[in-house]
This record gives C-alpha cells, sequence and structure tokens, in this order.
C-alpha cells in the first residue's frame, strides 16, 4: 500500500501561485510515477500532469501546460504541483496519485493506470 496526503491547497487570485505537495509513504517512492488530477464541482475529474519515475519525463495537461510545473524530490517521498498565473477555471479539488506500473520512463495521463490515490486538497482561484 501507498498513503499518500496532499497539501498547499487554498483560495488565491487570479494570476496568483499557489505550490502543492504530495507526501507518500508506505513503499519505495521512486518505484512509483507520479500523477496530479483535478475534479471540479459537477465535472469529471480530469488529468493535470504526470512525472515519471526518476522526473526525467514530465507530462502536462494542454489547459495548464506552460503555466504548471511539476517535479518530485525522491529523497523526501514527495512530489510537487507548482501553479503560477492561475485563473477562475483552474478551481478544483486537487489529486495525487501514485502508479507501479511501466518503466523508469513511464508516464500517463489515464486515471485507469494509477492505483493509489490521495483524499484531494481544495483549490479556489478567485476572480
Amino acid at each position: 500500500q501507498v498513503q499518500l496526503v496532499e497539501s498547499g491547497g487554498g483560495l488565491v487570485q487570479a494570476g496568483g501561485s499557489l505550490r502543492l505537495s504530495c507526501a507518500a509513504s508506505g513503499r519505495t517512492f521512486s518505484n512509483y510515477a507520479m500523477g496530479w488530477f483535478r475534479q471540479a464541482s459537477g465535472k469529471e475529474r480530469e488529468f493535470v500532469s504526470a512525472i515519471s519515475r526518476g522526473g526525467g519525463r514530465t507530462l502536462y495537461a494542454a489547459s495548464v501546460k506552460g503555466r504548471f510545473t511539476i517535479s518530485r524530490d525522491n529523497s523526501k517521498n514527495t512530489v510537487y504541483l507548482q501553479m503560477d498565473s492561475l485563473k477562475p477555471e483552474d478551481t478544483a479539488d486537487y489529486y495525487c496519485a501514485a502508479s507501479g506500473y511501466g518503466s523508469t520512463w513511464w508516464v500517463s495521463a489515464s486515471s485507469k493506470d494509477y492505483d493509489y490515490w490521495g483524499q484531494g486538497t481544495q483549490v479556489t482561484v478567485s476572480s
């Protein structure tokens, strides 16, 4: 089992920044690709970003590319999502997820490929 705990959400004005963190425990963190997903009220969960086990490959949704940056620190068992130039449409609950599937360079935008999920952290962007 892998336990994931997100933090860093909150209320921010449009154009501002937030940094989300996801702390993992229970298994060897570097064996897992990590992803961030979000779910706005009344909408389906959607992919935001993902990073490979060693951090050498990243993937972004078109809606956040150039504004969000995913990173990880395997020595701290933590994955981050730096969110800049936030927009009201970024308002959602943000979830991190871990996947033991694939090779060192593997990443995925599909929620079906992720085995473990955190409880989420809320991000609200005011206009």
